[in-house]
């Protein structure tokens, strides 16, 4: 009997801040792989809460993933071949990630990203239809959309404020 191919995701982001959409991408990943890396990008440009206390929302809701702190990162954001060329690189060389098989996001640059993985691309929730939130929307005001954060976030959300 042949042992099945390791299953390995991965998913990123700034997670500025961490709410349940991110945490359905994260939760559908661990019921399909057997090992998931998450990314997090410092990204001071788009919030004050600082990486480590960001990185300390995932791991404390989430001790089984390997969890990695981008620091230096690129910032840029967007869909040009320099900026998409940009966070590939940084992820396959200079963050040394390979052997990953899927890819996870609700984003469109899942598409790209999969395919410089070599991964298969899966996509949780990309229309927002079952956690209808955005990071921005949250960072505009935390009070209105306190529903779609866990505690642990909201406590930082606020004191950070």
């Amino acid at each position: 009997m042949q042992n099945a191919q390791l299953k390995r995701g991965l998913t990123l982001g700034k997670y500025a801040p961490f709410h349940r959409g991110h945490q359905l991408v994260i939760d559908t990943a661990l019921a399909e792989m057997d090992e998931l890396i998450v990314i997090i990008y410092d990204s001071p440009e788009v919030t004050p809460i600082p990486l480590n206390a960001r990185a300390h929302w995932i791991k404390s809701l989430y001790p089984a993933v390997q969890l990695i702190k981008a620091w230096g990162g690129p910032s840029e954001v967007g869909y040009t071949a320099e900026i998409k060329q940009a966070h590939e690189d940084y992820i396959i060389q200079e963050l040394g990630i390979s052997g990953i098989t899927h890819f996870y996001c609700s984003e469109p640059y899942g598409e790209h990203m999969s395919q410089a993985l070599h991964a298969i691309d899966r996509r949780v929730d990309p229309g927002r239809q079952q956690v209808p939130i955005s990071g921005t929307a949250l960072r505009s005001d935390p009070t209105l959309w306190k529903e779609f954060v866990h505690p642990i976030v909201y406590q930082d959300l606020v004191t950070y404020r």
